[in-house]
């Protein structure tokens, strides 16, 4: 196969790639000018695999983080949460990752504050090794149940980018997502909140009172969840929307 960039991006783009060009560049770069590893790494990503588990690494919010094959990917559309988690984190404060994956939110959160505590938690033993490799510090087990006990009532701010997708809806996932990547990071149950309700209950016996909880999520799911928060002692939650007005995330203090 050509080496050349804008080769490799016609083949991507011919194979349905929404950023041909882009994934081209990561492509040509992991092949290292070795012909035949780039014809395999094309053929693979023209069949749907996800371009960060042929190279093995994911940008995500200005930081390289490394994805094991069958690990879910981190998405852009994180970003934002992570970010915010970032902002509200301080020097030597404790901060909370469930079910991390790869570790990505962590390991934003640990380079934006050196000196904060970053644990995660995460069920997959895949992701539980992915996540080590990068650094975190993780336990392994569902949502909280592994977390030490020295950390209840400590927290300063605890994530989770949980499966929020309706049941009903991951047919309409992209077609490379529902053929390679575990269902059991995307199916969130009937309404996509069986898990974002388990978390919100769960997260006052670790957060501090004025603690910050933030959660992924999608569509309707934040006027789902109000309910709950407030249940759960948090104040009216800030929803957090993408470019186009979308809600993507949630953050709300503990009172």
């Amino acid at each position: 196969m050509n080496l050349d960039r804008a080769s490799v991006a016609r083949t991507l783009a011919a194979a349905g790639s929404i950023a041909p060009e882009e994934e081209a560049d990561e492509l040509v770069r992991a092949a290292a000018g070795d012909a035949g590893v780039l014809a395999d790494l094309v053929r693979r990503r023209a069949g749907g695999e996800p371009v960060a588990w042929l190279t093995g690494t994911v940008t995500f919010c200005d930081v390289r983080v490394g994805v094991a094959p069958g690990v879910y990917v981190p998405r852009p559309q994180t970003e934002p949460l992570a970010r915010r988690a970032a902002s509200l984190l301080a020097p030597g404060g404790v901060a909370v990752d469930l079910c991390t994956g790869s570790g990505a939110v962590a390991v934003v959160l640990a380079a934006a504050v050196p000196s904060a505590r970053v644990v995660a938690t995460e069920l997959e033993d895949n992701a539980v090794a992915c996540a080590r490799a990068n650094g975190v510090e993780v336990f392994a087990g569902f949502l909280d149940e592994p977390l030490p006990g020295s950390l209840e009532g400590r927290v300063d701010v605890l994530t989770a980018v949980v499966p929020y997708v309706p049941t009903d809806e991951l047919r309409l996932l992209p077609r490379d997502v529902r053929a390679y990547e575990p269902r059991l990071a995307l199916d969130g149950g009937v309404d996509g909140t069986d898990l974002l309700a388990e978390v919100v209950q769960r997260s006052p016996r670790w957060l501090r009172p004025g603690g910050w909880l933030l959660l992924e999520l999608g569509g309707d799911q934040a006027e789902r969840l109000g309910g709950a928060l407030h249940d759960a002692g948090f104040e009216t939650p800030e929803v957090l929307v993408d470019e186009e007005g979308d809600p993507r995330a949630i953050c709300a203090r503990r009172s």
